[in-house]
């Protein structure tokens, strides 16, 4: 019959990586991501966008050009549960921009889906970093 030693030590080590001491790292890789994606997003609208009187649409595909600044300012990261963050825009025509529409006669101008592919591998890159930060601190 073999014998088992250190069971109970593992055991611990995994209720850890389970626990907060995994959530909460990782939590916060994710956020950090969604920041990133939320800075990408807003640079593509305000980069080389005039305001105001000499405002000029842009074209599509490319980003909105900022012109009041409500839709740059109303991206926003946020965690919203443990393990999951968001990035959003909260201005009233933010959807009519990424997805255009067909009654404005509005073609499409994503900003938020070219940013969160560019922050993709990053995002990844954090997470897995955070991760095996636990795991190595869990021995």
């Amino acid at each position: 019959m073999a014998k088992m030693t250190g069971a109970t030590a593992h055991l611990r080590r995994l209720q850890r990586l389970r626990g907060p001491a995994m959530i909460e790292p990782v939590t916060r890789a994710l956020f950090g991501a969604a920041q990133d994606i939320q800075i990408d997003a807003q640079i593509s609208i305000t980069a080389g966008a005039t305001s105001g009187k000499n405002h000029v649409a842009s074209l599509a595909p490319d980003p909105p050009n900022n012109d009041t600044g409500v839709l740059a300012n109303n991206i926003e990261a946020k965690v919203v549960e443990p393990l999951k963050a968001e990035v959003s825009s909260n201005a009233p025509y933010a959807a009519a921009q990424e997805f255009g529409s067909d009654a404005a006669n509005l073609p499409e101008r994503p900003y938020m889906r070219p940013a969160a592919a560019k922050g993709r591998p990053e995002a990844r890159k954090r997470v897995v970093d955070a991760v095996a930060k636990v795991v190595r601190g869990a021995g």
